[in-house]
């Protein structure tokens, strides 16, 4: 029993330092990413999905989050999904001038479209991007998750909530309707009488 304690103490404080390490602010996500928020109901989002521009297969998603380079239009993953593959070739790439880098592409396991990059060696001013997964913002897109709104209308007639009015009212009519309905009774008895007696 208190081995298990320990093992669940262990598991919640590594699940702290994950959530610690990589702090997300995926409404800035958003809105560096593509200009716009789609906020839900509540007002704040929910995480970020990455997706393949060209086929839509998820590619990673907001809980990964290393950050983002704006001039260059590109995010940081630290996971990525199986949907994704590093290339074997690896070439130069110059972020700037005097930044020389070695990088390999990141490839959509669907489409082989490239999405990224992978930094393999950089100079010490970009050893952050280094084994980092740098995703192209023109080569991804995003959902939000519970941004979804649209709904099937219910069928049939609109339901009413019931209240004491409205309760009211549906006594009154089943009185009205049991009234007719006697009254129906006794009419047709009488015509029945009317008839037995007239052969």
């Amino acid at each position: 029993m208190a081995a298990r304690e320990k093992s669940l103490k262990h598991r919640q404080q590594s699940v702290n330092n994950t959530f610690e390490t990589s702090g997300i602010d995926s409404s800035a996500v958003e809105e560096k990413l593509f200009g716009q928020v789609e906020a839900d109901e509540y007002g704040e989002d929910g995480p970020v999905v990455f997706i393949c521009g060209k086929c839509k297969l998820p590619v990673g998603d907001s809980m990964s989050w290393d950050g983002s380079e704006d001039g260059q239009n590109q995010i940081r993953l630290k996971r990525v999904t199986d949907n994704v593959f590093v290339g074997k070739d690896t070439r130069v790439y110059e972020a700037s001038k005097r930044s020389p880098c070695l990088i390999v592409d990141l490839l959509c396991r669907g489409c082989h479209s490239v999405l990224g990059m992978v930094f393999t060696s950089t100079p010490k001013n970009l050893d952050h991007k280094r084994f980092t997964f740098c995703f192209n913002v023109a080569d991804i897109d995003s959902y939000v998750l519970g941004s979804a709104s649209q709904m099937l209308a219910a069928e049939g007639p609109k339901e009413q909530p019931v209240t004491l009015e409205y309760r009211g009212i549906v006594e009154q009519q089943l009185i009205e309707m049991k009234m007719l309905v006697v009254a129906m009774a006794q009419r047709l008895e009488e015509i029945e009488a009317g008839l037995q007696g007239g052969m």
